[in-house]
């Protein structure tokens, strides 16, 4: 049974097995984008497909956001990242992915005073930053006082109207943003800083990040500026490893505060969220004098080592967040008066790979992560809050998507299948029966 959503074109695909022809329905996206429905493979034939990693396996119909790797292509609900980028603001982005459309001044206006109505967190959450020893990741207290936060919203945990889920998304986008810089307060042993009601999105951030109790932080319009841009091309990347995992935790019907957090520990792995600090890990790598440029390019082609921020399992051109991403870098360090060593080397290894067949070939260009750690570098971001930032850029994207498939009202839990290769079966042995090895 398609759902409203699903489209099935006029083609069908053929599956012969033991001289027994199946007929198999062929969907269409929007983009003309096309996938065979095997939906029904198992129950027909006895078979499953084998597909490592998904990477060749549509997990839902999503009307979010389109990916096209070969033409270096991503779209916000059919609007070109460019235009995005150039034009809007990450609230605005925020707004547009999770209710499908851009707002206008009154709907963008009000979901701001709703955003600064949640930023405060209750306070018998700072106990539980207690519990957690100085250096305890930030990505480890973010997932656990999110997940956290549904026990001060239990009337949330069941959204039953549009107006409940508009509140519960206003609370996670917001009091994220405090959650992340308490976490970082903690690891530095410095007092919390409360949001102030009268600074923007980006601008409180990065206040309740530097301020002190004696000082506030006043950041600069172009450091606002790149960090909301930052946030906007972070904010939903289709259905990658963290966003499936949201998807799959709601198929649980698991409530937001809960299936956000189980997002937040995909996001952590460093071939995911933490992929930009392993570029600036290679890059001081560089910079320390163990290897030049040119040497370290031939250890990767030798396999020695791996080129970090390069490349991508969906484009197979360049990554189109990764060219703006390229500019503003090279405009917040300019308005900073910043000379940095690390982009220097980040360009000179970007030149070098891309006049290099080896590289080209493969399809191995510059990805987000290449520049996003240079931008959060000149912000004063420290390394380890890196996949924090991720994380909370990427919040729209997991509230939309958490939303979507709940409205789809799907009845199956996500259950993927397996092609066992274990032992046999064998009869239980007796401890004293029992050989060596």
């Amino acid at each position: 049974m398609l759902k409203d959503n699903e489209k099935v074109s006029n083609k069908t695909a053929y599956l012969i097995l033991d001289g027994t022809t199946y007929e198999l329905p062929v969907m269409v996206g929007s983009e003309k984008e096309h996938a065979i429905d095997i939906r029904n493979l198992r129950k027909e034939t006895g078979h499953i497909t084998y597909d490592p990693g998904y990477g060749n396996t549509g997990s839902c119909a999503s009307a979010i956001t389109y990916v096209n790797g070969e033409q270096g292509a991503l779209h916000y609900r059919g609007y070109p990242i460019e235009e995005i980028a150039q034009n809007g603001s990450f609230i605005e982005t925020a707004w547009l992915l999770i209710f499908g459309r851009l707002p206008n001044y009154e709907e963008r206006q009000r979901f701001r005073d709703l955003l600064t109505d949640n930023e405060l967190l209750h306070e018998d959450l700072k106990h539980h930053f207690e519990g957690f020893p100085s250096n305890g990741h930030p990505m480890a207290i973010l997932s656990a006082v999110v997940n956290a936060m549904g026990c001060y919203d239990p009337e949330l945990l069941e959204i039953q109207t549009r107006q409940e889920f508009a509140l519960a998304a206003a609370k996670v986008i917001s009091k994220v943003r405090t959650i992340a810089a308490w976490a970082y307060r903690k690891s530095q042993g410095l007092p919390f800083m409360y949001p102030d009601p009268e600074r923007s999105y980006c601008q409180n951030f990065l206040h309740m990040m530097f301020s002190e109790p004696y000082r506030l932080y006043d950041p600069a319009p172009e450091e606002v500026r790149a960090l909301s841009l930052f946030f906007t091309l972070h904010a939903d990347h289709e259905q990658n490893c963290s966003c499936s995992t949201v998807r799959m935790v709601q198929s649980t019907q698991a409530n937001l505060f809960a299936s956000v957090s189980a997002g937040i520990c995909a996001l952590w792995g460093r071939l995911h969220g933490g992929a930009n600090s392993a570029v600036i890990d290679m890059l001081e790598e560089i910079r320390s004098g163990q290897e030049d440029i040119k040497g370290f390019l031939e250890k990767v082609k030798r396999k020695e080592t791996r080129l970090m921020g390069f490349g991508h399992r969906v484009y197979k051109s360049f990554d189109p967040r990764a060219r703006i991403l390229q500019k503003a870098a090279h405009d917040l360090l300019k308005a900073k008066g910043i000379k940095d060593d690390l982009l220097d080397i980040a360009m000179e290894l970007s030149e070098e790979a891309q006049s290099d067949e080896y590289f080209t070939s493969r399809s191995l260009y510059p990805n987000v992560d290449f520049y996003s750690g240079i931008i959060l570098r000149a912000l004063n971001i420290p390394v380890n809050m890196y996949p924090v930032m991720f994380a909370i850029g990427r919040m729209p994207g997991w509230i939309a998507h958490w939303y979507e498939a709940y409205g789809a009202g799907l009845e199956k839990i996500h259950r993927p299948r397996q092609i066992y290769v274990g032992e046999t079966r064998r009869s239980y042995t007796k401890m004293g029966d029992r050989k060596d090895g």
